[in-house]
């Protein structure tokens, strides 16, 4: 054992300037120690196992005497008990560190899975839709916390004031935090349940939402009144108007339509191939061109410069409010995403095409696994024949007085 020196008084220690390291007393191995540079700090000398080893006490003034001796008294009770001290800081020090690195926070978490996203997204609105919905109602709860520290309570306290009021909302809320925090775990900075799950957790807390509020549809043109809505439309100038007649005829959605670039037209083939990453369901869709849609897109200016088929006036893309403007002009009420719905509807009531056909031509995901597994083809000229009798019922006036409809088979 360490014989013990003298202790030395706190003043004594005080006055100790010149390098070197000496015992102060008390317990034994104390030491105190002047670097070269004038540093000083305390120094525990002791044996553990079979090493002698030096373990830092810390600094002077920041650890006192008294502070020292304590400190050096529990560090030979550690060692008497099997312990190694030093071993166990380094180990404390270690878990820190690992704990610190895999610390993130729910506002940070998000901005990072919106990112690894937004290459996948084909809609360049959705990540600043993201942004701004958990800005809104989930960053003043969570943002700030951990998100391993993200529980129920307060998944709830974000939920629950909107879940009645702001039912749409709330439901897309919901599954953004719950895709952040699966990211999060996936990327190990949590563990355990998913506290934004909807099965067999939060659907046992919160009122199912088809049960809280009306499912709100798209306005649509109706059937007979669509034919008379085209004629107008065709009189109408400008490049909005003509992406909105093509809208109408194609029956494709106006992000697909606004992004139309020339490439994607072959007109030998009277054709338009979305690719797919322009596509909701990412997948390739192809889509026959009519006489009457090929007509348009003859007629249109190639602005120099621009890829897009209705280019902008400055050569980028039509913005999404461009062709809902040109509904408003003509003092309409519906919307041009309803056009689709107006399509659906008169393949379904107005002809015998199958039902299948129509919803290709809408580029639907086929709700039966097994159906879809099996039809491979796109079933590309049945579709043609379809979309040119769109285009001949467009083109033909409805009779006002005639309550008369009359269903006209067509070759599936």
């Amino acid at each position: 054992m360490p014989r013990i020196a003298r202790e030395l008084s706190a003043l004594e220690i005080n006055r100790l300037k010149a390098p070197g390291l000496v015992s102060v007393g008390g317990v034994p191995g104390l030491s105190f120690q002047v670097t070269a540079s004038g540093a000083r700090s305390w120094i525990l000398r002791v044996k553990i196992g079979s090493k002698r080893r030096d373990m830092g006490l810390g600094p002077f003034p920041g650890v006192t005497l008294a502070q020292a001796r304590e400190k050096a008294r529990e560090a030979r009770a550690a060692i008497d008990q099997g312990h190694d001290p030093i071993l166990s800081r380094a180990r404390a020090q270690s878990e820190l560190r690992a704990a610190q690195a895999s610390a993130i926070t729910f506002e940070d978490a998000a901005d990072k899975f919106i990112t690894s996203k937004k290459a996948e997204w084909s809609n360049a609105k959705h990540a600043s839709q993201w942004t701004a919905t958990l800005e809104t109602y989930a960053y003043p709860v969570i943002g700030k916390l951990h998100v391993q520290d993200v529980h129920d309570a307060h998944i709830l306290k974000i939920l629950e004031p909107i879940w009645a009021t702001k039912t749409e909302t709330a439901t897309r809320l919901r599954g953004r935090i719950e895709n952040v925090l699966d990211w999060a775990t996936a990327k190990k900075f949590r563990k355990g349940e998913n506290p934004a799950r909807w099965r067999g957790h939060l659907d046992k807390l919160l009122p199912a939402p088809k049960k809280i509020t009306k499912v709100e549809h798209h306005p649509a043109v109706p059937i007979d009144d669509v034919a008379s809505f085209y004629s107008s439309l065709k009189t109408r100038a400008g490049i909005a108007a003509r992406a909105l007649e093509f809208t109408l005829l194609t029956a494709a959605r106006s992000g697909e339509v606004r992004g139309a670039t020339w490439p994607e037209i072959d007109f030998d083939k009277s054709l338009w191939v979305i690719p797919a990453k322009r596509m909701k369901g990412r997948v390739e869709h192809r889509v026959p061109l009519t006489e009457s849609m090929i007509g348009i897109l003859r007629a249109l200016p190639h602005l120099e410069g621009s890829k897009f088929v209705f280019s902008a006036p400055r050569g980028g893309q039509l913005s999404d409010m461009a062709l809902t403007a040109v509904m408003r002009r003509m003092e309409r009420t519906e919307v041009p995403h309803g056009l689709r719905s107006t399509f659906r509807d008169w393949a379904a009531e107005r002809t015998n095409f199958p039902r299948d056909l129509a919803e290709k031509a809408l580029a639907h995901t086929l709700e039966s696994k097994v159906e879809s597994s099996y039809q491979h083809s796109d079933l590309l000229e049945k579709r043609r024949s379809m979309m040119k009798a769109w285009s001949k019922f467009l083109a033909t006036p409805t009779p006002k007085a005639s309550n008369v409809t009359t269903l006209t088979r067509h070759a599936a």
